[in-house]
């Protein structure tokens, strides 16, 4: 019997009553004709939002992340291999490379693992400007990050601004090192120079300027009403599930967990000669990630003040073989990148070059989150979770 048979003997509200449920079902029968299946998104793998050339694939419920896999391994370089085939000095010329926005800061814990198998220290001098050098290579690489996170949402400025700024400091790396994006400056047992005459009255000229823009950036940025509309809430990774995967570095200390390895463990580096703080969120959203950035660039150009203020006079490097043979024995050395911990267990068999090395880059295992924290947010989500991750490709496809 149709509706409509049904509706002549009904009283008028019973009548519009049938006459909804009517359209209600013609509306369901619609909508399964209309239903489609999930779709799969490639995001890469080469796309300006992830820093180099990474393939994240997403399968997609309507515009909702159903799950996601970073695929990785395109631009692979096979630094591991390749330092079995260099000397010992030479190795610093090739993870330079790795994470190459911050590559002094590569250098350092290679070195430091070579000299605990030889059984020295450069001098305090040496360790104070390595520490320098390292702080500079964390602002030159979080400052660029700090630009970069508009572009993610279509502002160009900040990018700018931090470009601006950004090739002050990278002065300085050059004045010191004589090299602008890969210093190769470290050695076994201390520097390759000593600081040019005028650098530290200009170092300090140059943090007052990185204050000052990180300043700009925090009114023009973290200010802004669509900047935190885009981060907040977003991509949040809670302090169990941030440990469970392997996170370090900004990633980890903005879901509250208190952990920096320039604090937590001794290196014969200059941390510990100066204070400073170690900076926390616990929200652990997209927001406090890129927060924690921001007070950590700041807080790196304090460190460099106070230890221009307390740098030792001396020799600038230990007494070492002229040419090296580190004496056979294994060794691991992680130091608190500007992306992460990164890390070398380096064997050696007494010869002139490592017999193997295993590289424990940060951004590697920071990007093994990338399945859980993308399952369940929205499509325009996933470039903003995935910027405020921070990683460089060199430092996963190393």
């Amino acid at each position: 019997m149709s509706v409509e048979t049904v509706s002549g003997s009904l009283g008028l509200g019973d009548r519009q009553k049938l006459a909804y449920i009517a359209s209600q079902a013609a509306d369901a029968r619609l909508n399964v004709e209309l239903e489609t299946e999930g779709m799969t998104l490639n995001i890469g793998p080469q796309h300006p939002a992830t820093h180099g050339t990474l393939r994240i694939i997403c399968r997609l419920d309507g515009e909702q992340v159903v799950w996601a896999e970073p695929s990785a391994g395109y631009m692979h370089r096979g630094y591991e291999k390749l330092t079995e085939v260099r000397t010992f000095p030479q190795v610093t010329s090739l993870v330079n490379r790795i994470d190459w926005l911050g590559s002094f800061a590569n250098e350092v814990p290679f070195i430091l693992a070579a000299e605990k198998l030889m059984g020295i220290e450069a001098p305090p001098r040496a360790q104070h400007i390595r520490t320098i050098l390292f702080e500079l290579s964390r602002i030159a690489n979080v400052s660029l990050f700090l630009g970069d996170l508009g572009v993610q949402m279509g502002a160009v400025t900040p990018v700018f601004m931090a470009f601006r700024d950004r090739e002050y400091v990278l002065n300085l790396i050059e004045g010191a090192t004589g090299g602008r994006f890969h210093p190769n400056f470290d050695r076994i047992g201390g520097l390759k120079d000593d600081l040019p005459k005028g650098w530290i009255d200009e170092t300090r000229g140059v943090m007052r300027k990185l204050r000052n823009f990180c300043d700009e950036i925090e009114t023009l940025l973290f200010g802004n009403e669509i900047f935190q509309a885009r981060m907040r809430g977003i991509g949040v990774i809670p302090k169990d599930i941030g440990l469970q995967y392997g996170l370090s570095g900004a990633n980890l200390r903005a879901s509250g967990v208190d952990y920096d390895l320039r604090r937590d463990q001794h290196l014969p580096m200059a941390w510990d000669k100066v204070d400073w703080k170690v900076w926390t969120h616990p929200d652990g959203d997209s927001f406090a990630r890129c927060w924690i950035r921001l007070m950590e660039t700041r807080e790196s150009t304090l460190i460099v003040d106070r230890l221009l203020d307390t740098i030792p006079s001396g020799a600038i490097m230990a007494k070492v073989p002229r040419i090296i043979k580190v004496p056979e024995g294994e060794a691991w050395v992680s130091t608190e990148n500007p992306l992460g911990e990164m890390g070398y267990y380096v064997v050696s068999k007494g010869d002139l070059g490592p017999f193997r090395v295993k590289i424990r880059s940060a951004s590697f295992n920071n990007i093994s989150i990338v399945p859980w924290v993308l399952r369940g947010v929205l499509v325009p989500d996933i470039i903003t979770i995935l910027a405020s991750l921070y990683f460089i490709l060199g430092d996963i496809d190393r």
